[in-house]
């Protein structure tokens, strides 16, 4: 079947031989292909204008903390914070402990840490002898001490392997072929300003580590042009850039999206293959393993689709205290991808009881998506020692490896860091616009039916007949923070379009699901055509009234047919 990009390219144009945006064999940057497509005046001006915008972009980087622009609202101050942990995340308030048992417990585990940190840094300077195979998977399960933490993921990803074998400087030359074409540049530059908001490294604007996590994302979106750039790998990015250099965190994030241990390459890519492999894979060892709490969750409507993205699409990152998501990571990258099934099995085991008193939709959400990642409610020790029993049994269920078996286009087809000859609209920075003959006819539909209730609404206002319900929903909008209509937005759109959830009828389906939510929807993720939510649902995500929409059951039942 004829696959399709995120541009519209087909996998048979992007086999055709065409020149690379950068000849890295020779070991210099090649001039950069330029349609052969004639142009029209409108889109001449359209792509004379992206390509200011990028370079501007840049420029702005490369200055960094020198801009004279920068906003306050890009700038928050420090003052509302008044610690920051071992990681460098900033709390605005202190830890309600006993000072002094509190010091007492840091002395100790420092003590302990450091012994540990002798034990790897021998183990680090014999990394090929067989005492250090044989005691390399315990000792990673005891959790990697912090300071031996990069070293280590050099190690275990192989980074020096990679780059002795590059022909020249191939970071660098990425980095000069985004600069002159990446269709991605706004869109990283966007998020790279959203992420770790609370971190000393990426707080401020420009910032060298927010310019480093937009080079390494802007050069990677040119290597690896099947998945370009994809909102998720910022903060898989920002992750590594807080034990690597920019260089070591490029070749890092390669090997998580490419090597077959990880694939995350399936996750980022048009259509999420391999997040709805992982979901689907979730679901049925909930039904073997955990059959009374998958039948709660159910009966509440609270899919998998609408907690467990972030577990598989960042490898738990703001879904689970940092220090535990840390020691995932370690095992991750000694494992790999069966670490996290097994991780997501634990997680609803461990709570399991606390689950099933719950009895809505939002309190399980909520304690799923937020209270977890504030307060586990278990030391990570204890967190590993239940993982490593979910692994083994999951082992002996045979449901420890992702099934069904991975489809090809979860690795890279296409040779990376030679770029295929991009079409105008791709250079101009215009997403895929194909629809099929259902989305059209749902988008239409959306229109229509957008178009008589705003009819309705208005009318009703001229009477005078509307009540204050709409007004006290609004209210209740504005106490949400902006990340909580982040998580209910990707949740929520993915719920709806992947066909994942069998609707209820009328007002149930998005039970518990703000109207604000709706209206605040951005393209988090593509249909399988590589068509941008936002693009072909546009007409949806300024509906006023969501129970008018839902009570529209010709549309529900096409939008979950897609």
């Amino acid at each position: 079947m004829t696959r399709y990009d995120r541009y519209g390219v087909s996998s048979e144009a992007q086999q055709k031989p065409s020149a690379p945006l950068a000849t890295l064999n020779g070991g210099g940057v090649g001039t950069v292909t330029k349609t052969t497509t004639t142009m029209t005046d409108e889109e001449a001006m359209l792509l004379e204008r992206a390509n200011a915008e990028r370079e501007e972009i840049f420029q702005r980087y490369d200055r960094g903390r020198d801009n004279s622009n920068i906003d306050s609202w890009e700038d928050p101050l420090f003052e509302v914070y008044t610690q920051a942990d071992r990681y460098g995340f900033l709390h605005p308030e202190q830890p309600s402990t006993d000072p002094t048992a509190s010091k007492q417990s840091d002395k100790h585990n420092t003590r302990v840490e450091m012994e540990r940190v002798k034990k790897w840094y021998k183990m680090h300077r014999s990394w090929d002898s067989a005492s250090t195979k044989e005691n390399l998977q315990r000792r990673i399960m005891k959790g990697i001490p912090d300071r031996m933490r990069s070293a280590i993921w050099r190690q275990l990803l192989e980074i020096d392997q990679i780059k002795r074998v590059q022909n020249g400087p191939v970071y660098e030359q990425m980095l000069i072929v985004a600069r002159e074409c990446s269709p991605d540049i706004r869109q990283i530059d966007f998020d790279v300003n959203r992420q770790f908001r609370n971190h000393i490294f990426y707080r401020e604007r420009y910032s060298v580590k927010q310019t480093s996590l937009f080079r390494v994302l802007a050069a990677y979106s040119m290597y690896n042009t099947e998945v370009g750039y994809c909102q998720g790998m910022s903060t898989v990015a920002a992750v590594l850039l807080m034990y690597f250099d920019e260089e070591d965190a490029f070749w890092a994030l390669d090997v998580l999206l490419t090597n077959a241990r990880y694939a995350m390459h399936g996750l980022y890519i048009v259509g999420f293959p391999k997040l709805m492999r992982f979901l689907a894979h979730h679901d049925r060892i909930l039904g073997k393993c955990l059959p009374k709490l998958k039948k709660h969750l159910d009966k509440h409507e609270v899919h998998s689709v609408l907690y467990a993205l972030k577990w598989f699409f960042v490898i738990f990152i703001e879904r689970i205290p940092f220090s535990l998501c840390l020691r995932i990571w370690d095992i991750y990258m000694m494992f790999g991808q069966r670490v996290l099934t097994a991780m997501a099995y634990t997680i609803l085991k461990m709570h399991k009881t606390k689950l099933l008193r719950m009895k809505d939709m939002d309190q399980i959400t909520d304690f799923l998506q937020t209270s977890l990642h504030k307060q586990f409610g278990y030391d990570d020790d204890s967190v590993i020692k239940a993982l490593q029993g979910s692994m083994d049994e999951l082992k002996r269920l045979k449901l420890l490896t992702l099934q069904p078996p991975s489809s090809p286009n979860e690795l890279p087809s296409l040779p990376r860091g030679q770029t295929v000859e991009l079409s105008t609209n791709a250079m101009i920075g215009h997403r895929n616009e194909l629809f099929n003959d259902r989305e059209v006819a749902l988008k239409e539909k959306i229109a229509l039916y957008r178009s008589e209730s705003k009819n309705e609404e208005d009318e009703q206002y001229n009477n005078g007949n509307l009540n204050g319900e709409y007004a006290h929903g609004e209210e209740e909008d504005d106490e949400r923070t902006e990340k909580d209509y982040d998580d209910i937005t990707e949740d929520t759109v993915s719920q709806l379009h992947t066909g994942l959830i069998r609707l209820p009828k009328q007002s149930q389906m998005f039970k518990g699901v703000s109207t604000g939510s709706l209206r605040t929807i951005q393209s988090f993720t593509t249909f399988a055509t590589g068509t941008s939510l936002a693009t072909s649902l546009n007409s949806l995500v300024i509906i006023d009234s969501l129970d008018e929409y839902c009570d529209n059951e010709h549309i529900i039942e096409e939008s979950t047919r897609l």
